[in-house]
């Protein structure tokens, strides 16, 4: 029994035989090879120290080991740690990578051929890679890593006969970098292994253990060089065709390229918006919220806390009243915000099931990259329009606290919830297209021009949309529903009690004068400034509570059209409702939220009173808002422009220093 080095298991192997090593990310098809290798003769042990298992057979007086399917060999995990300690014993390793995702698995293929250890590398699933439109070029691979590369289909035999008879041809490969090199020269002279050095760099604390030595701090910098290096690779072997492709992944390019990307997009949009913004929040809606809650649940539950309290009094007020935590919260939870809710993660589960997700990430990001957000935002962005405090929660699966900042800021700013954008969008109806065009225009502006400046000014980086694209499919209904159910639950559970507690405040702020004074406090801003009749300072409180309720209040108002804009404006721009504020004080610290809270508000009447002023500078209404247009859409091209130039001269300045 020969003792394996490094790999503390114990294998019978003869005095000539070689370790041949299979290696691979998960899913590439290493076990066909294996059993393509060893035939039936396969032994299985367990792993020290673990519960996994490592099946080795023969190949004439040779050994073939198979490895767990891992992403890089470290310390992070016993897979990583087995696979590790073996490949480092290993004479020759055979690695099967996927030719579909060779931007995936070339960094373990890279990662090996660093070790020093020779590599022979099976390129599988070259079928599927064609059937997508991809061609890889084997050949350039071969050459560029400095070892063999041989194309394979395992799960039909294609190429497996040569992999075998070509085992004797693996060899070592090119390091990821010139300075790399150097590195593992000076600690080769310490420890003797190449794999051994490497893994010390990168700061391996079992390997450094091994040899009394402490783990170097050259991780990141090492992975760093190495992504660059299997991108340039991807880069150089990877194009794509059009022969052969399959209606699927002309579809998935198509969703991914700025001229058709943009009007699928606009057509997933639309349909999100009929089924949610017209089916649901009108028909469901109006059945849930209106003839069960408002109609049967609201009476049923007063009659009953009135055997207990009296209605008039503070507790029954609070209790049952307009704005009770028995009633306002049930309702506004179960009858208006659940069945939008439960659309919206239908629609989102449905996308991330078929593929279209990531690759509408991938579509946007460039664009919300200028306002220090990637596309990964565009998902909380697209909830925000059905509820900002849903999308408020949902920020949480951005990369970085600085994208977290920025997205939930400009989603209480900009982003108004599909009960509101329906009252919106019913008095822009009436109006015409001038007044349409200018409403849009400012909320795009705004979010444009205060997101630029925030990704300009915060500090901090953002972080890069690092994201796979998968095959696309046909969801299946079973995932979506699941996802549906379990993700609706959650969100329901932990944003119930921030709508009782909202509830709350809102009775105690009505029964103590507390809505009435912010009410007379805010009328002399909407008429000196924003020159709206006074009660709408009424509008803007009840936008607090709900932001349909704001929208709503404004109907009741005489307005000509140029005020009716200026109010929709200030009341889109205006802080989001009681819940969305409790959620934001929940996600971000009572400073950070205090700050955003106090900013939108700010900012809506600033802008509200801005067009007011710009549009009035003109006898001619239709002249004053298309100058008010010209106003906005030339902020945010000044304001893009000096940030560019401000970039430009700290780098001139950071190059001269250096």
């Amino acid at each position: 029994m020969a003792h394996c080095h490094g790999s503390n298991i114990k294998i019978d192997l003869p005095e000539h035989g070689r370790k041949i090593v299979l290696a691979g990310n998960p899913n590439v098809g290493k076990s066909v090879f294996f059993n393509a290798l060893t035939g039936m003769y396969v032994d299985v042990s367990n792993y020290p120290g673990t519960t996994l298992d490592i099946s080795y057979g023969r190949l004439g007086e040779d050994l073939v080991i198979d490895t767990p399917g891992v992403y890089g060999i470290s310390s992070f995990n016993d897979e990583e740690r087995i696979a590790r300690d073996v490949i480092l014993s290993a004479d020759i390793v055979i690695n099967v990578v996927d030719a579909v995702h060779l931007e995936r698995d070339l960094f373990l293929t890279q990662q090996i051929i660093d070790t020093g250890v020779p590599v022979i590398v099976a390129l599988n699933m070259i079928d599927d890679a064609q059937k997508q439109g991809l061609k890889v070029d084997a050949d350039l691979l071969e050459h560029l890593l400095g070892v063999p590369v041989m194309e394979t289909v395992a799960i039909k035999g294609k190429g497996l006969d040569q992999v075998k008879n070509n085992i004797n041809k693996a060899r070592s490969g090119i390091i990821s970098h010139p300075e790399l090199q150097k590195m593992l020269t000076k600690m080769k002279a310490r420890v003797a292994s190449q794999g051994e050095a490497l893994l010390i760099l990168e700061g391996d604390p079992i390997i450094s253990g091994r040899h009394g030595l402490q783990p170097a701090k050259h991780r990141e910098e090492i992975y760093l060089m190495r992504r660059e290096r299997v991108n340039d690779l991807v880069g150089h072997v990877i194009s794509e065709i059009k022969e052969g492709t399959d209606f699927k992944t002309k579809l998935g390019r198509w969703m991914i390229t700025p001229v058709t990307g943009i009007p699928i997009l606009f057509g997933m949009l639309y349909l999100m918006y009929q089924v949610i913004g017209v089916f649901v929040a009108q028909t469901v809606v109006g059945i849930t919220e209106e003839t069960i809650m408002v109609g049967m649940y609201e009476p049923f539950m007063q009659s009953l806390v009135s055997k207990f309290v009296d209605l008039e009094s503070w507790l029954g007020y609070m209790l049952a009243g307009e704005f009770g935590v028995l009633t306002m919260t049930v309702t506004y939870v179960l009858g208006l915000l659940m069945p939008l809710v439960v659309g919206f993660y239908f629609f989102l589960s449905a996308f991330e099931d078929s593929g279209y997700l990531p690759r509408l990430a991938a579509l946007t990001d460039r664009m919300l990259s200028l306002v220090g957000l990637n596309g990964r935002a565009i998902i909380p962005i697209i909830l925000g329009f059905g509820c900002v405090t849903l999308a408020t929660v949902v920020t949480r699966l951005l990369g970085s606290v600085r994208e977290r900042r920025i997205a939930i800021f400009l989603l209480a700013l900009a982003i108004p919830c599909s009960a509101q954008l329906g009252v919106i969008a019913g008095m822009l109806a009436g109006l015409g297209g001038i007044y349409l065009t200018l409403y849009v225009i400012v909320i795009f502006s705004v979010m444009a021009i205060v997101g630029t400046l925030l990704n300009r000014f915060m500090p901090g980086k953002s972080s890069d949309l690092l994201i796979d694209l998968p095959p696309l499919r046909i969801p299946r209904i079973e995932n979506v529903i699941k996802k549906t159910v379990t993700k609706s639950f959650a969100f329901l559970k932990e944003a119930t009690p921030l709508f009782a507690l909202g509830a709350f405040l809102i009775s105690v702020m009505n029964l103590t004068g507390l809505l009435a004074a912010l009410q007379n406090f805010l009328a002399p801003i909407t008429v000196g400034w924003l020159n709206l009749p006074k009660d709408a300072s009424t509008a803007f409180v009840m936008g607090i509570v709900r932001r349909d309720f704001g929208a709503a209040g404004l109907t009741d108002l005489a307005m000509d059209p140029l005020s009716t804009i200026v109010a929709l404006i200030t009341i889109t721009l205006f802080v989001p409702c009681i819940a969305a504020i409790l959620v934001l004080f929940k996600e971000r610290n009572k400073k950070e939220a205090a700050i955003m809270w106090f900013g939108s508000l700010t900012i809506a009447f600033l802008i509200g009173g801005i067009v007011n002023k710009l549009t009035g500078m003109f006898a001619n209404e239709t002249t004053g808002i298309w100058f008010t247009i010209l106003v906005f859409l030339g902020t945010i091209g000044l304001t893009s422009l000096l940030t560019r130039i401000r970039n430009n001269t700290n780098v001139k300045t950071v190059s001269q220093e250096g």
